[in-house]
């Protein structure tokens, strides 16, 4: 993009070539409907099944759409890094690439910010499509963050959530952010509010996250942000005179 936008969404995707063409349309069809301008930041964590080559074909029929390719697969976190860096909006929406988040509810998300003033808007799954394997694992992964972090935040899990992007630029960036990024919020100052979003089931691909992913790597980042909160400066200035 030339310059900056109203909105920025942050896709991080690995292995979804598939799925890209709908969720390039259903997208533009969300957000035709409230007349923001924005850019679709799509971030290619070394994908090996041609969706770099997918996003580039895409790109021709849709200028929106800003591409970072990463040179080898580096992580969910990593990708998301990569894509708020590049991002020119004033406000970030992050979302999955396997089109389980619907982005019909990026409006609602959008909405709920400006209402609320809040520095992040988190969605939370309602009827989940996932198997109860599956959600099992997330639930325990969700009770264990926000056992150890003092959190009451719905579902952690869920990628679809809006951001002031100034804030979010101002945050600490390591491997895990992207599971606390409400937390971290809030530990730099912010709020969060939460909405109900969709949740559909996967119809093409394979997941790529499975127990590890969503409980042991959540207990030990758990515990990296218990340390931050614990090591954080807490002061106010009463007054500067300069």
């Amino acid at each position: 993009m030339s310059g900056p936008v109203d909105l920025s969404l942050v896709v991080p995707l690995y292995n979804e070539r598939d799925n890209l063409p709908l969720l390039i349309e259903e997208i533009g069809r969300a957000l035709g409907r409230i007349g923001s301008d924005y850019e679709i930041v799509a971030v290619d964590d070394g994908s090996t099944d041609g969706s770099l080559d997918a996003l580039k074909e895409l790109r021709r029929d849709h200028p929106e759409l800003h591409i970072v390719a990463l040179a080898a697969r580096a992580g969910q976190s990593a990708a998301f890094a990569a894509g708020f860096r590049a991002a020119c909006g004033r406000t970030i929406v992050t979302l999955d690439a396997d089109l389980q988040n619907d982005p019909a509810d990026i409006p609602a998300l959008l909405a709920e910010l400006e209402r609320s003033g809040a520095t992040a808007v988190v969605g939370y799954r309602v009827n989940r499509q996932d198997g109860g394997w599956k959600r099992l694992q997330s639930r325990v992964a969700n009770a264990v963050r926000n056992r150890l972090n003092g959190e009451t935040i719905r579902d952690t899990g869920c990628s679809l959530k809006a951001f002031r992007a100034d804030a979010l630029r101002a945050l600490p960036l390591f491997n895990g952010m992207h599971r606390f990024l409400p937390t971290l919020i809030k530990l730099h100052g912010g709020t969060v509010a939460e909405v109900p979003v969709r949740h559909r089931p996967r119809r093409l691909g394979l997941t790529k996250y499975g127990m590890w992913n969503r409980v042991f790597r959540s207990l030990a980042d758990a515990l990296a942000v218990r340390w931050m909160q614990r090591r954080a400066l807490r002061y106010r200035v009463r007054e500067e005179l300069p």
